[in-house]
């Protein structure tokens, strides 16, 4: 039975969007805590899919020369550069420590007791659960797939952007050379033939893990206990939960901080979902207006057929 539900918990949206006999829906599962920054699923998802170059200039803030997801970048890898307590950071268990500058001073003034590390995380679309993309989208590019992920289709796409700011993660975007809008597909081509996504494929660490989505939220929340009893009380999980603002999300993370310092919003919210109660609220608008209109007519035509009494 079809609900095309637009917030709420959704334990089968590829159900939902039509697709009668779907198989157990796919995601991702990013641990950031062995992200090493190669940005080797960078590279694997613009050869993949014929992604065109979109740019290599430093900030001058940071090792990071994509800077942001686009529609050109379909995986992002963040550097981010913390001085931080060494409470913070567990003991590297018979690792070598590599200096994160040439020498061994730091790039930064330290206090005694403070020490400096990286937080690297790939970045990726979500596939929500509720996609405000995908609900906002005229000409039906944007859909929802068997896998439940969500996809565009770039000969369909009209231009319009209507998409871009109905994502509360700021992840589709336009192409300024026709205005189409572009997003991770989650290698979708390759789901459809037993591959998993080029990215996850590429990855040398397993940060970047693929599967059924509740096998994924298992071993997350695993990985986040393992993490807690090696001292790292930051770990945390985010994009996980069904009763999340979007549903829970098919591309979810383990954070070793909060979401903010990673550039993602703290309690993301889907856009539309506030959409029924909008409509009900317009429909009593127009009623109300029309009623007006009415009586405006009607009460001088009762008047006059008073006064001619």
């Amino acid at each position: 039975m079809e609900r095309h539900l637009l917030s709420g918990v959704e334990p089968d949206p590829a159900r939902d969007a039509g697709h009668p006999e779907p198989p157990p829906r796919v995601g991702f599962f990013t641990d950031t805590s062995v992200c090493i920054g190669c940005k080797a699923c960078e590279v694997a998802c613009k050869e993949w899919n014929a992604i065109p170059e979109d740019g290599l200039s430093l900030t001058g803030m940071s090792y990071d020369n994509t800077q942001g997801l686009g529609a050109s970048t379909w995986r992002h890898v963040a550097f981010i550069e913390q001085t931080v307590s060494e409470e913070t950071v567990p003991e590297p268990q018979g690792r070598t420590q590599l200096p994160l500058v040439d020498g061994t001073a730091p790039a930064a003034p330290q206090e005694a007791g403070e020490t400096t590390r990286w937080l690297m995380s790939s970045d990726v679309c979500k596939h929500c659960t509720h996609a405000a993309c995908l609900d906002v989208c005229p000409t039906g590019s944007l859909f929802r797939t068997e896998f439940g992920t969500v996809v565009v289709q770039e000969d369909i796409c009209n231009g319009c952007g209507y998409c871009v700011p109905a994502c509360p993660y700021g992840v589709i975007e336009q192409r300024p050379s026709d205005g189409r809008a572009f997003k991770c597909t989650m290698c979708y081509d390759r789901l459809s033939a037993g591959q998993e996504p080029a990215c996850a494929k590429a990855c040398p660490t397993e940060s970047i893990q693929f599967g059924p989505l509740d096998e994924l939220r298992e071993r997350a929340a695993l990985r986040v206990d393992q993490l807690h009893e090696a001292g790292v009380s930051g770990a945390r999980l985010y994009g996980d939960d069904p009763d999340g603002g979007v549903g829970g999300d098919g591309a979810f993370f383990l954070l070793l901080d909060k979401p903010e310092v990673y550039g993602l919003p703290p309690d993301p919210v889907v856009t539309t979902r506030d959409l029924p109660a909008m409509w009900k609220h317009a429909g009593a608008a127009a009623v109300s207006l029309l009623g007006g209109f009415a009586l405006s007519f009607a009460l001088p035509a009762l008047a006059r057929r008073r006064g001619t009494r």
